[in-house]
């Protein structure tokens, strides 16, 4: 779903029961019903009519599970600036059909600024990065430079939206 037909459901159209659901939920999708219903003063049938209808209109983006990618071999995690030779819209379009493909690509955004896009990309090793940036980035006509930074830590990494005056996490 793209970003113009997500905005269906507008933040002004989400009233404080729909912003303490997705509060809890972006947390832990496993979490059930009737359990948010406790923490937030509606029904478990509520919630859940409350989940589909933020699901249909495209306020719930994906639900999908988040693996450790250490734990499955994939140690290595670049971020990657990446600078274009051109940027007309087929180039541009190309590129990001090619990022969205591409298995080592775990992040593409499409950014402003000296750069024109950054990548999260995660492999098992520093050669297998380098592979990808041969394959990938080197090979590639219309890339004209790119800037690598190896990760040492994850400090922090997700997707979860502050949506409560609350900075810390709610709980069911």
């Amino acid at each position: 779903m793209s970003d113009s037909t997500a905005g269906e459901l507008r933040a002004e159209q989400l009233d404080d029961f729909d912003r303490r659901i997705l509060a809890i939920y972006q947390y832990d999708t496993r979490v059930t019903g009737e359990s948010i219903g406790q923490a937030v003063g509606l029904s478990a049938a509520a919630v859940q009519r409350r989940l589909k209808r933020l699901r249909e209109r495209g306020v719930i983006a994906k639900e999908e599970a988040r693996l450790d990618a250490k734990a499955l071999g994939l140690p290595t995690t670049c971020i990657v600036g990446v600078d274009l030779e051109y940027e007309r819209n087929q180039h541009v379009d190309a590129f990001k059909r090619q990022m969205r493909e591409h298995p080592n690509v775990q992040q593409c955004y499409y950014v402003t600024g000296s750069l024109d896009f950054v990548l999260v990309v995660v492999t098992r090793s520093l050669q297998e990065y380098e592979d990808f940036t041969r394959e990938a980035l080197m090979e590639h006509s219309n890339v004209r430079s790119f800037t690598t930074l190896v990760s040492m830590d994850t400090v922090k990494a997700g997707y979860a939206l502050p949506l409560s005056d609350s900075t810390s996490r709610p709980q069911p």
